[in-house]
């Protein structure tokens, strides 16, 4: 990963091209245990030295229809009788919705002015992920519980389940869940840009679509 973007990022510069975005995500660390997590620190760092006035963009968890998050979430509820917490669902979480970080690429490319090297795309406030969680079984009336498990006990599970058809859960989404996935308050984010986040509820019916809901 982190090959492709400094060969890319270097070839940009090379076309003489006058600005580019480089999308990350929150919690990159180039030392990171998890190669997925390491992988998106190494690949900032590599960008940065090749062109050296591009645009980090760090969005937290996405969601949209079709996406990795919340479809994952849903399709593991209709297909478990008991829903597994990882981690008792402590994780905070800032999901945002792809739209809006695909908006605030536009607005950077696009933008004539003064612009920050790093932004932290996020929605307005951080929540437990167990309450994101609730949320959506009160919304979708499924009359699913949970059960708290440990982290240990989800990775030899995800190893399992993302070779499965659609990857319902792997060991990348495991690494993530053990790491508050939340903005820096000391970065620019979506408000700088003047963009207005987007309430999941919002975009929930045409993400259960997604997941198979009649």
């Amino acid at each position: 990963m982190s090959e492709a973007a400094a060969r890319l990022s270097r070839l940009a510069r090379e076309a003489g091209v006058e600005g580019l975005v480089h999308i990350s995500g929150i919690g990159a660390d180039p030392n990171s245990p998890s190669p997925y997590i390491s992988a998106r620190g190494k690949g900032e760092k590599v960008v940065q030295a090749a062109f050296p006035n591009a645009i980090l963009i760090r969005p937290a968890v996405m969601f949209g229809p079709d996406d990795t998050f919340l479809t994952t979430l849903v399709k593991l509820v209709r297909m478990l009788p008991v829903y597994p917490m990882f981690g008792r669902g402590e994780t905070k979480m800032q999901p945002v919705y792809v739209e809006d970080v695909a908006e605030a690429v536009t607005r950077l490319v696009a933008n004539t002015g003064e612009s920050q090297p790093c932004y932290e795309l996020a929605a307005h406030k951080s929540s437990p992920m167990k309450n994101f969680f609730r949320r959506w079984l009160v919304t979708s009336e499924l009359g699913r519980g949970s059960c708290r498990c440990h982290f240990s006990f989800g990775k030899p599970w995800a190893s399992v389940a993302e070779h499965l058809p659609g990857a319902p859960l792997t060991r990348h989404q495991i690494a993530l869940m053990q790491h508050d996935n939340v903005a820096s308050p000391n970065l620019p984010g979506l408000p700088q840009l003047s963009i207005t986040a987007t309430a999941m509820a919002a975009v929930l019916s045409k993400i259960e679509s997604f997941s198979g809901r009649a």
